[in-house]
């Protein structure tokens, strides 16, 4: 089994609901990575034998294949073919492990993976609403065998998102003082020019606009919950939000040939499932899998990107875990910066790569609830 090197991690800048991005067709949005992805890189796009895209909600203009149209859409080769990921939103982490279980098993040499998402045009959830015009009220109750496992019970990330707030005992303070410090990081590293070299951008857009440097602690506790009688709110949820982001991922064979640098090596790749009504709880029982499975030491991870879905996702885990909270989404996480569903996954890989070459982080960890109550996990080692 060989391995498979990342060479290149790129994102747009992330755009705010109604923001910069909100009236960028989808496809013209993934291909503006694509094409930065080899404006900055030395190898010829026609080598690429597959673009793997997460993308979630593919109706209207993200249907079709969006992988296969983002590509086509940037005036790249014909000839190299696309395929698009729902892993819900672990979709563009799981187009990384589609790519990098394809070098590894030598398959292929050259794989693109990443994805795409405008949560203006088409909004959360659209595609589980589609069906009810045609009388399906939800993917789930018409299902024999779904409602003999899991009853009539209601499958929601709101809920759950409270479920592991109670269970682990996170108040409503303890998760806005989360969410306050998310923003911070974020504006933190806006300001010291951390993204710099990760974002490409879109005209004259060229900053994340979602971090919210004028919130504050009380603003945050004067919100209502989404829910009457629980503790979430929007502050303390991640944002709806408009990005793409590519990974290429290349052989040690083509490393040689085409003289490459590689950024990081990817030590290791898993996925999990928990119940799927908790849906959000995955991430934890995927870390001790993947730490098990790989052999390496959690206290050997300099750090972790965790998918912030909800602050109590993220708390939890690291209470779980015992794992020291200073090197969790140290650039701030999607409550400050956003979830644009399909694009999430290789957004989060891309800043965790940038991050460890900045600081000199030899391995860095990965991680991130998805529907279904599933989570991937990737571990990367630093090349440079």
């Amino acid at each position: 089994m060989q391995d498979a090197y990342i060479v290149s991690a790129l994102r747009t800048p992330i755009g705010k609901k109604k923001g910069s991005l909100s009236n960028m067709h989808p496809a013209d949005l993934g291909a503006a990575i694509l094409s930065a992805t080899f404006d900055k890189i030395n190898l010829d796009p026609g080598l690429v034998e597959d673009v793997i895209f997460g993308c979630v909600d593919t109706v209207g203009p993200q249907a079709g294949d969006i992988a296969r149209t983002c590509w086509l859409a940037a005036g790249l080769p014909e000839h190299v073919p696309g395929t698009t990921v729902d892993r819900q939103c672990g979709s563009s982490q799981q187009a990384v492990h589609f790519a990098t279980q394809a070098i590894m098993s030598g398959t292929a040499d050259v794989v693109i993976a990443g994805g795409v998402q405008n949560m203006n045009m088409i909004p959360i959830s659209y595609a589980m609403l589609a069906g009810q015009a045609l009388g399906f009220d939800d993917p789930f109750s018409g299902s024999i065998g779904w409602v003999k496992r899991y009853g009539t019970q209601e499958v929601s990330q709101f809920n759950s998102a409270q479920m592991i707030a109670e269970k682990w005992k996170i108040s409503r303070a303890e998760m806005e003082s989360f969410a306050f410090d998310s923003h911070q990081k974020a504006m933190r590293a806006i300001k010291a020019n951390h993204f710099a070299d990760e974002i490409v951008p879109i005209g004259d857009f060229h900053t994340d606009e979602t971090p919210r440097a004028e919130t504050s602690l009380e603003k945050m506790a004067s919100l209502n919950p989404i829910i009457e009688g629980h503790d979430i709110t929007a502050a303390i949820s991640s944002q709806n939000a408009d990005a793409s982001s590519a990974i290429l991922i290349v052989s040690e064979k083509i490393l040689k040939e085409h003289n490459l640098t590689p950024l990081a090596r990817v030590a290791h790749i898993s996925v999990r499932a928990d119940d799927p009504i908790w849906m959000l709880t995955a991430p934890m029982p995927a870390t001790e899998y993947a730490i098990k499975k790989s052999g390496i030491s959690l206290n050997d991870i300099g750090i972790v990107e965790i998918n912030e879905a909800f602050a109590s996702v993220a708390m939890a885990w690291q209470k779980e875990m015992q794992y020291p909270m200073d090197q969790i989404n140290v650039n701030g996480g999607a409550i400050a910066l956003g979830h644009p569903l399909g694009a999430t996954g290789a957004r989060l890989m891309t800043t965790m790569i940038h991050s460890m070459k900045r600081d000199n982080i030899r391995y860095g960890l990965q991680t991130m609830c998805e529907g279904g109550g599933q989570a991937n996990v990737t571990i990367l080692e630093n090349c440079s």
